[in-house]
């Protein structure tokens, strides 16, 4: 079961401050980049390299932002944090999955967002938190 519209030959990318290399799986079960950084049921992705630097650019850590290029080795769904509970559609054309990603290579070259844009998320998404409003990843 595949997320609905998604064309065959798209291309998925996942941001994050991890420093893996090509062949690598990304997976569930680890201690999330987001929010109170439980322990996560679903690997995130995006077939737009723009989700996939806000991901790099919003991860906690001290690593460097990352971006990989990915394929899943399953099935995969529309994310709901940011389709249809949140935004009609998936717009940002991002995904969530209980099986690995395989990393197939880095994007070297990305142009990550102005300071002024960062920290306006940065605060948005600290405002949330200050509502107790966390990612769903049930």
């Amino acid at each position: 079961m595949y997320a609905r519209d998604v064309d065959a030959a798209a291309e998925f990318y996942h941001g994050t401050r991890a420093d893996l290399g090509t062949g690598d799986l990304i997976g569930p079960g680890h201690r999330s980049n987001y929010g109170s950084r439980r322990v996560a049921k679903h690997v995130y992705f995006a077939a737009t390299l723009e989700a996939a630097i806000w991901g790099a650019e919003l991860a906690q850590g001290e690593g460097r932002q990352r971006i990989y290029r990915v394929v899943p080795t399953g099935a995969f769904e529309d994310d709901p944090n940011l389709t249809d509970q949140k935004f009609p559609g998936n717009p940002s054309m991002s995904y969530r999955t209980r099986d690995a990603l395989r990393i197939i290579g880095e994007v070297e070259t990305w142009q990550g967002h102005a300071p002024d844009v960062l920290q306006a998320m940065r605060d948005h998404v600290a405002e949330l938190a200050r509502q107790g409003i966390e990612a769903l990843d049930e």
